[in-house]
């Protein structure tokens, strides 16, 4: 094993436990290779689930993307970064692209644009795109899958015109009268 590997394992096993020991450890693993996509994309996803800084943790993302196009533990949490930052344009981009590299977890990306569609309220375009998604999981355990579903299902109904009731609908001939 490389000295790499060891800071690597190290900081994705402290990683977020134990902050300070995991950019400790990120920064012996950069001493040794500055250009390594695991941990440029480690540092953005610090930069994005701890520190909300969406740009910086852009710049780490593609910098890792630039060294390696095919490193596909990046495009999740790349975009994921863009939805949050609210970049739905280039995250749609993005998506498109990552289903076209191979050995791409689909389903992780295609859950992404479902949340995408649910960000842009596009609640019927996710319900639909959420059966594909179903037909890509390879995993015994949906239990993410059934979540998203529900979360859109009830979403779904929130939005259905309510019904009147009988007795509202009577109440209403009454003061016609």
């Amino acid at each position: 094993m490389k000295n790499i590997d060891k800071y690597l394992f190290q900081a994705l096993d402290n990683y977020p436990y134990s902050l300070e020991e995991t950019i400790e450890s990120l920064d012996y693993a950069m001493s040794y290779d500055a250009k390594n996509t695991t941990a440029l994309c480690l540092y953005g996803r610090i930069q994005t689930e701890q520190l909300l800084n969406y740009e910086e943790a852009k710049r780490y993302f593609q910098e890792a993307l630039a060294i390696n196009i095919d490193a596909v533990a990046v495009y999740p949490y790349y975009i994921e970064t863009l939805l949050l930052n609210e970049d739905y344009e280039e995250a749609s981009k993005l998506i498109d692209f990552a289903m076209t590299i191979k050995g791409i977890t689909k389903m992780a990306i295609l859950l992404k644009k479902v949340q995408l569609l649910e960000r842009q309220q596009d609640i019927k375009g996710a319900i639909k795109l959420i059966k594909e998604v179903k037909l890509v999981s390879f995993a015994n355990d949906s239990h993410e899958i059934d979540e998203v579903d529900n979360r859109l299902n009830a979403k779904k109904d929130l939005l259905k015109p309510k019904k009147k009731s009988k007795k509202k609908k009577s109440e209403k001939k009454g003061k016609k009268k």
